[in-house]
């Protein structure tokens, strides 16, 4: 049995990508996608079509609602290969703005139901700043269920478990990145590998608190730089996975074991944590990779939605 067989044992297998003609090789569960996804994708020559059949369709409609018909447009092709869920990102234009990351959520929502899409097959993908998390938490309250990413802090995800959100994308590799880039000289990389990777004690620690506490929301790592990241990560309930990364983990026949077990974690000796607003903001200031990397990531995000505009405004002149 190669190792994404045996990873699917026991973790739901999610690809991460808006290039849907590599999904059925692979067979995952779910699939995920976000700004940057997408405008990669539409670069190509296979998946330009798509972005130049949604302009002429739509081109009188305003640039934002143009690119959400282009994101929803990916997803119902998603979801034509996949038998589980997509999630589609709001804009993170968004991210500090609680009522218009609803609205928007909204019109995603509205917009794959337009497309024959039933809701439960859709994750609404928000920036896990306080803002977004209580959007969310709006959202869930009505029916629509949400993916909260550019999560990077154990505060981001108690927030996230108080607000009853369906799913969470942990960033592994970000993390990782963070850590080593400010080591230099002096990071150990066998040292801080497998269960030792900065990322991976993240995701544990996050995951272990859930388990424990009884909440209820989906723990999928995300991001990741390596096949050991993702091996040390095996019983986590989900993980998204890169294309290149899945072909990695087929191609490999080594024995891959679970890594993380709930029934075990619901023993754990873990003190409750909750925060309101002031406590949230105070520990994440308190954590300074997750500060950099969740404004870095908004950023970037940001940058690529704005790229994704000016290829819609090029199409539509």
């Amino acid at each position: 049995m190669n190792q994404l067989d045996a990873l699917k044992q026991f973790t739901t297998v999610v690809a991460d990508t808006g290039d849907f003609r590599q999904l059925a090789q692979f067979q995952p569960q779910d699939a995920t996608t976000n700004p940057s996804l997408i405008l990669k994708a539409v670069q190509k020559p296979d998946y330009r079509p798509l972005l130049d059949q949604t302009v002429a369709r739509f081109k009188d409609r305003p640039l934002d609602e143009l690119t959400d018909r282009l994101l929803v447009r990916f997803g119902a092709e998603i979801l034509s290969i996949i038998p589980g869920r997509v999630s589609t990102e709001v804009d993170a234009r968004l991210s500090f703005d609680t009522e218009a990351t609803y609205s928007r959520a909204e019109r995603i929502v509205e917009l794959y139901e337009a497309e024959g899409v039933h809701i439960d097959r859709v994750l609404i993908k928000v920036a896990a700043t306080w803002e977004g998390i209580q959007a969310a938490a709006r959202l869930e309250r009505r029916g629509v269920h949400t993916n909260l990413t550019l999560l990077f802090s154990f505060a981001q995800a108690v927030a996230c478990g108080q607000a009853q959100v369906q799913l969470i994308s942990p960033f592994v590799g970000r993390i990782y990145d963070w850590y080593k880039k400010s080591a230099g000289s002096a990071w150990d990389e066998s040292a801080n590998a497998g269960a030792n990777d900065p990322g991976v004690r993240s995701v544990r620690q996050i995951f272990e608190h859930y388990k424990r506490f009884g909440i209820a929301t989906e723990v999928m790592g995300a991001s990741f730089r390596n096949t050991g990241q993702i091996a040390a990560l095996a019983g986590c309930d989900l993980l998204t996975i890169s294309p290149e990364l899945l072909a990695e983990l087929a191609a490999t026949v080594a024995p891959l074991q679970p890594a993380l077990d709930p029934a075990a974690a619901r023993h754990k000796e873990l003190e409750p944590v909750n925060y309101d607003e002031a406590g949230f903001r105070f520990a994440l200031n308190e954590d300074a990779m997750a500060t950099e990397k969740l404004a870095e990531g908004i950023r970037g995000f940001t940058a690529d939605a704005r790229k994704l505009d000016q290829l819609l405004q090029q199409q539509a002149a």
